[in-house]
């Protein structure tokens, strides 16, 4: 018979409202907690008490991210607590206090030993998944260091302001494997009426940024047919990307153009120049190195034809990563045995922490509805009551697992 870790709904929301406290925006339940902010130090600092309370020893890493370690070799459960610019409430909060919540309620039933960890700057202030990637050893701690944030801060200078939590990196062996509840962040569970999603895979991604120079110019008196236009030759990429893309996406594929920054920004100014984020996600790794080439050689024409300058920025990104198949049956008929016949296997169109954690051990994801499909604002919201399934099925997996 499998033993059962009996976790306390009540204590897990009280402590996921309590989070929410830090950064709250006033707006529903949004959440203003960018990474390395002070109301994100004050969350970490939070968050180890309660983790310490827990019976967890707090360990910050030299990136921030937080670990609440148990002894021995352990199961790891977590996600992370930093947001977006404008976020909400639920969006890697969840998964950490939910793994809280098991990691305490195992231990007081003498379970299995339940290790938690709210990672850094999984939204990306300075890349993509950043305090994950360092960990995973996918980027060395000095490139992080090197990378700056929108407003031109470098991580290094940002970390700084957690100079005296930070300790060294936590050695991976010490884990058996890691899984990561999360919101769903898309439209299909709520849309269903289903109460969860056990994840089958994490689509790759790949984030670049891509800058036209042109000739900036006088708005009045430059004439069409003599303008350098660096905001047009991006509008003529983007009206032929589609179609070049045509033939080798599939309806899973997704792109998007984003950060556009045009200098000088000017109404009576001709733009210069012209720089934008390019990203693109899907589940086939040769897919997206093939998107890029023609990413690449669409932009080259595009500039050689107007008289632009073509400068392509660093490559981030992340391998697609399928879920380990022993913790997905777990979490699968955990999902079966508490909702039966109301949960399905789906994949995941966003990026998450357990993609880089995937490079040390074996990893699964858990998803809750999101209601109307919001996340990445502040109207994000799940019901209470899924919150609470997702906690169950979550403990019923580790329970599995032992």
């Amino acid at each position: 018979m499998i033993p059962e870790i009996p976790v306390n709904p009540e204590r897990f929301l009280a402590d996921l409202h309590q989070l929410r406290t830090f950064g709250a925006s006033g707006i529903g339940r949004g959440v203003v907690r960018p990474a390395f902010s002070d109301a994100d130090i004050a969350a970490r600092q939070w968050l180890a008490g309660r983790m310490e309370e827990a019976g967890l020893r707090p360990h910050y890493d030299p990136m921030g991210s937080l670990f609440g370690l148990a002894e021995g070799r352990s199961l790891l459960l977590g996600s992370h607590t930093d947001s977006q610019p404008e976020g909400g409430w639920l969006d890697g909060a969840l998964g950490v206090i939910a793994a809280l919540e098991v990691a305490r309620a195992t231990r007081e039933a003498g379970g299995p030993a339940v290790s938690v960890v709210s990672f850094q700057d999984e939204e990306g202030r300075f890349g993509v998944t950043t305090g994950s990637t360092v960990w995973s050893g996918a980027m060395g701690l000095d490139d992080a260091d090197a990378l700056t944030d929108p407003a031109g801060i470098p991580l290094v200078e940002a970390r700084m302001k957690m100079a005296h939590l930070l300790h060294d990196f936590v050695d991976p062996a010490q884990f058996s494997g890691f899984i990561e509840m999360h919101i769903e962040q898309g439209p299909w569970l709520d849309e269903a009426g289903e109460a969860a999603g056990v994840v089958t895979g994490i689509v790759g991604i790949r984030d670049m940024r891509i800058t036209m120079t042109g000739q900036q110019n006088h708005a009045g008196t430059t004439p069409m047919h003599l303008r350098r236009d660096a905001f047009q030759a991006l509008a003529a990429f983007n009206a032929v990307i589609e179609e070049r893309f045509r033939n080798i996406v599939t309806p899973e594929t997704v792109w998007t153009i984003g950060h556009v920054s045009l200098h000088p920004n000017a109404h009576s100014i001709v733009p210069g120049r012209a720089s934008f984020s390019m990203q693109w996600r899907d589940r086939d790794a040769d897919r997206l190195c093939r998107m890029e080439g023609i990413i690449r050689s669409t932009a080259q024409e595009v500039a050689e034809a107007r008289g632009m300058d073509l400068e392509f920025g660093q490559m981030l990104g992340l391998e697609p990563v399928e879920m380990d198949k022993d913790l997905r049956a777990a979490l699968e008929a955990s999902a079966e045995v508490t909702v039966p016949g109301k949960w399905r296997a789906m994949q995941s169109g966003a990026l998450h922490d357990a993609s880089n954690v995937a490079a040390h051990m074996p990893v699964a994801m858990l998803f809750v509805p999101s209601i109307n499909g919001l996340s990445h604002v502040f109207e994000e919201d799940t019901d209470e009551r899924d919150l609470v399934t997702g906690l169950r099925i979550l403990a019923g997996a580790v329970a599995r697992l032992t």
